[in-house]
């Protein structure tokens, strides 16, 4: 569960980050003397975002994984202790897919937006450069 909030920590602070940058790049006029180095810095983190999306429900599933593998070598006792921890392993084991999921949902929207803004940033320098 803490690798999945970590990357989730890391992915909202690229996600905000190039918010920030694109909304300075539509604020100021462009005049860039080289816009592929301007598109490629506000490009910058974006793969590490699509990564982290990726990554995050992967995450969660290997937790699932891990915790049932553990709940099944609790079923070796034959005492109600044993199932009660065998219930709530397999209840961490869903806790930590659907944690994945989320998280990796929470970033997916802020992505496409960062997308979306690309291709306006990339069809705004090429508009200026071409006249």
């Amino acid at each position: 569960m803490w690798p999945i909030l970590a990357l989730s920590l890391a992915g909202l602070a690229v996600a905000a980050d190039r918010l920030f940058a694109f909304r300075a790049f539509f604020k100021s006029p462009c005049g860039c003397a080289d816009p592929q180095a301007r598109l490629d810095s506000l490009q910058r983190g974006l793969g590490f975002l699509s990564t982290v999306i990726t990554a995050e429900p992967m995450l969660g599933i290997l937790g699932t994984v891990t915790g049932i593998i553990g709940t099944f070598g609790s079923f070796e006792a034959e005492s109600s202790a044993a199932r009660a921890a065998a219930t709530a392993g397999i209840g961490e084991a869903l806790i930590t897919t659907a944690a994945g999921l989320v998280a990796a949902l929470a970033l997916l929207f802020p992505y496409n937006f960062l997308l979306g803004l690309l291709s306006r940033a990339a069809a705004r320098l090429e508009r200026e450069n071409a006249g």
